[in-house]
């Protein structure tokens, strides 16, 4: 992913207001971010934890998507996967995010969602440049590029259901 500035992501997000892109909190570490390893730019709102961000390019252009999830109960002992890079962790580390549709859709209330890494690191574990607490990576005889690609894909296919 090439890198982005605050103003590209403002401009990006499909599914809010140009208000509420205004008014969210930006990433201050944009000049460290690792873009090369970067399918997606993901982040939480610091200031309201049951919000996250994301902005990846499609088809030529940056798509940002607004994200709420619920605070985890999960127990350590519990398990799950995330549907986008198919880590697993423990505990409250996937979390099911939702994303209003854009345009009238959206307006009138419509959602989707899906179970994603809480920290929405999908791109750094797929990469192997994160581990998960519990070491959630399973061996896989795909290629990293491969690996890669289905997480792409996922994402990509997600997305797909914000204009449907």
């Amino acid at each position: 992913m090439r890198s982005l500035t605050e103003q590209d992501i403002r401009n990006s997000f499909v599914n809010c207001s140009k208000g509420d892109a205004k008014r969210l909190a930006v990433p201050r570490d944009l000049a460290e971010r690792p873009w090369d390893d970067l399918d997606f730019l993901g982040w939480r709102d610091p200031g309201a934890l049951d919000r996250s961000y994301l902005v990846t390019e499609r088809d030529g252009r940056l798509t940002g998507v607004a994200l709420r999830f619920p605070p985890s109960r999960r127990g350590f002992l519990h398990r799950s996967m995330c549907s986008v890079c198919l880590t697993t962790h423990p505990g409250g580390g996937v979390s099911l995010m939702t994303a209003r549709k854009a345009g009238a859709a959206g307006r009138e209330g419509n959602s989707v969602g899906l179970y994603m890494c809480t920290d929405l690191a999908c791109s750094l574990y797929v990469r192997g440049r994160k581990v998960p607490e519990s070491g959630g990576r399973f061996e896989e005889s795909l290629t990293l590029e491969e690996q890669i690609a289905r997480t792409r894909g996922n994402l990509s296919a997600f997305l797909d259901k914000l204009y449907a």
